[in-house]
């Protein structure tokens, strides 16, 4: 045993050098100098498991920042103990079998028990050589990085050699014995902290590494001999007339078709080339709001679901995730993209593929429903994009039902087995310039969707030499399932038994449009959105460089002052330095001017610009609807405006997926005093009015009204399809087809290259809030119905409108009758 120690010690000291020189940390969580340490109280590091590699590495990561040093003893009391201590091990080896190691801090206990002033600090410390998921086979298992299996000595050092420029330290939070003695038996209390730490490295390695990978065939085995695909292989062999053993075979088939296939390499290499690529492409990406991630993660199954914009999303998520040290997802990813080289790729970084459609198809969705099952059950990470596809009109689309019910289902199956909680993470993903633009613009304009094949998509490398700009990615409020749930169907623990509760299709919507006001509520300005938003608010897309500047720091002001997000985030710099960057991605053209400056955007860059405005538009909704109403009329009065905007405000705040306030007035009342101290109104009496001097503040409030007009009109153009007919005349899909021919006529005639300003979707969107509002009903044969109170309202609200507007609208709508 001598000779062992005096063998280490003479090989300690050059095994450190080589630490130092051989190893990279990439990722430090928290910032050591974060660490909320007591100064007085000695500091003992505890690591999950005896490794000389990840002491040496701890005590050079303490000496370079300061932190109390991790190599020696020390000297707690009369206790001494190593600064740097490990869990126990289990034994493995036939000499070890039968003994029960112990965890090292009941020396510390006892002596705290003699003497309360002797306490000390535990700091657990995590060390990761690379993070390949846990998986039962593969040479790279057997060689490379840290997984959820203990590693021998020789597996230990090739995973340094090979990992070691690949390296993450993360910190707990320190554990006090104060904190942690329970006046019990001091083996008992040991046996706790042991305890206590262990849940902790556990909940850690599975937010990082997440958990153990079953093999691909394994997994798919698993999948078609479940109950739920052998009752659907029955089913179908029964109504078709079918061998079970050939529909077994097509399941096996389906399996193959949908797995992921994720892998440690693919990840690693992946997780470079993003790097390089992000740095190529982008000038930052920014991530916001990790932390509320990492405190859920290691306890619960975490569903990300962000907002679809790009192909880019994809990736872009998984190596946020990645970076900042979280388990990748498994993706949803359309069948599309499982194309020759591309798919394989993908499918090895984590992606599962999906049809389209699979209603018709008993077994296919039998086999998806229990792979996705299997996913969730065992607390893999996963994403998929509730709008279905990519938005071409840079709104977010109302989530669609499918994978959100899916989901739904599974956690009930899973909590009648005592599984645990998902956690719904909404994202929003901001670009300032996005790869695809110029082909949502071909198809807006009615060209067909182009499909996906690896030449576009490496056609999409020609654009690499261009600026972009930067990205964010913006955590919203994570959503508890569960907590949602005692919300919405307060008894739906006692109805776990039935497998398809009638209740799921009034619960599934409602939990889409929270998760998408919650995507919503997390969206970041950014120049290129804040531009676009003041410039197509003009009547032709030109402005002078100095309003620029006042409306930009107007909008960014109110923003800070009444945010229209309760995560949303700001740019940074000045709005000189944003107009710049948006002239450098060529999104608008500057054109010199004795008497100052004058921005412009021709018919290309407008059509560019509406996608960003849309992003964020939602952000000032309630101001631009307050300001529009004093376009027309000078004064009002709280309640008179509260009366005024009272019934049009949840079917828009239902349209750009915000959430309406319980009292409108309220709101009203804040917003009125925002646009009062940024000279946009004034106080008059007991009501408002516009600004009786100054020109340039009238025309910043008739801007700020302008982001509201288009949706207005819509609305108008609608409302007024629906009263010409009597009640119970129009379907929803006439309705909205009529309408939609409106809005097409109306943007032609008054100039306005707008193809969002008449998608159908937006205005099958107002039927159904309108309905989803208590103003329409739907009869038996599907024709919507209606009250004397709708007409009231829509009489009532044509005092938004300047007599002009009114006239142009009713003259589209007489049109379109005759």
């Amino acid at each position: 045993m001598g000779l062992a120690r005096m063998l280490a010690g003479a090989l300690r000291a050059p095994l450190t050098q080589l630490m130092i020189r051989g190893t990279q940390i990439r990722l430090i969580e928290p910032a050591p100098e974060a660490l909320p340490l007591e100064p007085t109280l000695p500091v003992l590091y505890v690591l999950s498991r005896p490794a000389l590699s990840d002491t040496l590495l701890l005590e050079t990561l303490a000496r370079a920042h300061g932190l109390p040093t991790a190599g020696g003893r020390r000297r707690v009391g009369s206790v001494s103990l190593p600064a740097c201590l490990a869990l126990p091990a289990p034994g493995r080896r036939l000499w070890r079998r039968g003994r029960r190691p112990t965890a090292p801090f009941q020396p510390l206990i006892e002596q705290y028990r003699r003497d309360p002033a002797r306490d000390a600090q535990l700091v657990p410390v995590s060390v990761f050589w690379g993070r390949a998921p846990g998986k039962r086979f593969g040479v790279w298992h057997l060689l490379a990085a840290d997984s959820w299996r203990l590693t021998g000595r020789l597996r230990r050092l090739l995973s340094v050699a090979v990992n070691g420029r690949d390296v993450e330290v993360q910190f707990g939070a320190p554990l006090r014995l104060s904190e942690l003695d329970d006046d019990r038996d001091p083996a008992l209390t040991n046996r706790k902290v042991a305890r206590l730490l262990r849940g902790h490295f556990r909940r850690l390695r599975t937010r990082v590494l997440g958990p153990d990978l079953s093999h691909r065939r394994t997994l798919i085995d698993g999948v078609v001999a479940s109950a739920e695909v052998q009752r659907a292989i029955g089913e179908v062999a029964r109504a078709q007339r079918l061998p079970p053993a050939r529909l077994e075979r097509r399941a096996r088939r389906y399996g193959r078709e949908i797995a992921s296939d994720m892998t440690y390499p693919v990840m690693r290499f992946m997780a470079g080339a993003l790097r390089r690529l992000w740095n190529r492409l982008y000038d930052g990406v920014e991530v916001r709001g990790l932390a509320r991630v990492k405190a859920v993660a290691g306890d619960h199954t975490l569903v990300y679901v962000p907002c679809h914009r790009s192909h880019i999303d994809y990736l872009l998520l998984s190596y946020a995730l990645y970076r900042e040290g979280l388990m990748p997802p498994h993706i949803a990813a359309g069948r599309n993209l499982d194309m020759p080289l591309i798919g394989p790729l993908l499918r090895r970084g984590g992606a599962f593929f999906m049809r389209r459609s699979f209603r018709d198809n008993r077994l296919y969705a039998a086999v998806f429903n229990e792979y996705l099952h299997r996913l969730l059950s065992r607390g893999h990470p996963l994403e998929y994009f509730m709008e279905g596809g990519r938005s071409r009109s840079g709104r977010l689309l109302p989530a669609r039902p499918g994978m959100l019910a899916m989901t739904l289902r599974s956690f009930l199956r899973s909590r009648r087995e005592g599984g645990r909680d998902i956690v719904f993470v909404p994202v929003y993903l901001g670009y300032e310039r996005i790869l695809e633009s110029a082909s949502y613009q071909r198809e807006l304009h009615g060209a067909d969707k182009r499909k996906e094949s690896p030449l576009a998509l490496l056609g999409v490398t020609r654009r690499l030499r261009q600026p972009h700009g930067r990205v964010a990615v913006n955590i919203g409020e994570p959503l508890s399932l569960s907590a949602f749930l005692d919300a919405q169907m307060p008894d739906w623990r006692q109805r776990l038994d039935a497998p398809r509760p009638a209740w799921l299709t009034r619960v599934v919507p409602a939990l889409g449009e929270t998760l998408s006001r919650r995507i919503n509520a997390a969206a970041a300005l950014n120049p290129v959105n804040l531009v676009a938003l003041v410039l197509l608010a003009t009547p032709h897309r030109a402005i002078e460089v100095g309003l620029l500047k006042q409306q930009l720091a107007q909008l960014v002001a109110l923003q800070r002052r009444l945010p229209g997000g309760r995560d949303a985030s700001l740019p940074a710099g000045t709005p000189e330095a944003w107009i710049d960057q948006v002239a450098t991605l060529g999104m608008i053209g500057r054109h010199p001017h004795p008497l100052g400056d004058i921005i412009v955007a021709d018919e290309r860059q407008a059509g560019l610009l509406g996608w960003y405005r849309n992003n964020v538009l939602h952000l000032f909704a309630l101001a631009g609807l307050t300001a529009f109403a004093f376009r027309h009329q000078a004064c009002h009065r709280l309640d008179d405006l509260a009366a005024l905007l009272g019934p049009g405000w949840p079917i828009l705040a239902r349209e750009l997926a915000i959430e309406p306030a319980p009292t409108l007035r309220d709101d009203l009342a804040a917003m009125l005093e925002a646009l009062v101290e940024q000279g946009l109104l004034e106080r008059e009496g007991d009501g408002w009015r516009r600004p009786r001097e100054s020109l340039a503040a009238g025309e910043q409030l008739d801007m700020l009204g302008a982001l509201m007009q288009p949706s207005l009109e819509r609305g108008y153009l609608l409302l007024s399809v629906l009263l010409s007919e009597p009640s119970g005349h129009f379907t929803a899909e006439a309705l909205t087809e009529r309408s939609r021919l409106l809005a097409e006529r109306l943007a032609l005639l008054s100039g306005r290259d707008a193809p969002e300003f008449f998608d159908a979707r937006l205005f099958a969107g107002l039927v159904e809030s309108l309905a989803a509002c208590g103003w329409l009903a739907a009869a038996d044969d599907g024709r919507l119905t209606f009250g004397e109170a709708l007409r009231e309202a829509a009489r009532h609200s044509r005092a938004l409108f300047d007599p002009a507007l009114r006239h142009r609208l009713q003259l589209v709508s007489r049109q379109g009758e005759e």
